[in-house]
């Protein structure tokens, strides 16, 4: 796992989103290259095994989805689900499920694409959707982890970029549907 929180970062420029302004964090030079190793792992651990089931959840994880599929090496497929737990800037605890699985993952390997993973309330949630309809082994691969957020005992397998607990938008993630095109990833500035 890579740690950038102490990147420097000078080619980027500050942003405002609504009522908020957002200091560049992680290039996306460095955010490919977290996928990349991401990939590396998951095409080791998955070549000789059933097809997969990939989950994105959405709305957050739509880019790194596409940027880590285009760089696995062995037969999978993809699936969407939209659960929700965000209410601006704070987590509300609540995981709301929009969307529901459209495929059987009934003795199926399952690997659930998160943009970030904070709290864990929504990767509980979906591993317990998930444990439910049967699937076999469930992964959890996430963009950015927030350890020192994180309050599940669920293992967090392929984690790209681990981050600390900061509001951050950009590379899928928002601010109330703001900031999901930046290709770099920028945290709050409270300054």
């Amino acid at each position: 796992m890579i740690n950038f929180a102490d990147a420097n970062i000078l080619y980027m420029e500050r942003i405002k989103l609504h009522d908020k302004y957002f200091k560049p964090f992680i290039s996306n030079k460095e955010i490919i290259e977290a996928i990349e190793k991401i990939a590396l792992k998951l095409n080791n651990r998955y070549k000789n095994r059933e097809t997969p089931i990939f989950l994105a959840v959405l709305n957050g994880s739509f880019m790194f989805a596409a940027h880590l599929l285009e760089r696995l090496q062995f037969n999978c497929e993809i699936s969407f689900i939209r659960l929700s737990s965000y209410s601006g800037t704070a987590s509300t605890g609540k995981v709301c499920e929009v969307f529901g699985l459209d495929l059987s993952v009934k003795g199926r390997d399952v690997i659930i694409i998160e943009d970030i993973v904070d709290t864990g309330n929504t990767v509980a949630e979906l591993f317990r959707i998930l444990t439910e309809k049967g699937a076999e082994d469930i992964g959890i691969c996430t963009l950015l982890f927030k350890p020192k957020a994180y309050k599940k005992d669920l293992k967090v397998e392929y984690a790209a970029i681990s981050i600390p607990n900061d509001f951050i938008v950009g590379f899928g993630l928002d601010y109330n549907e703001l900031g999901r095109q930046y290709k770099d990833i920028y945290v709050l500035d409270e300054s």
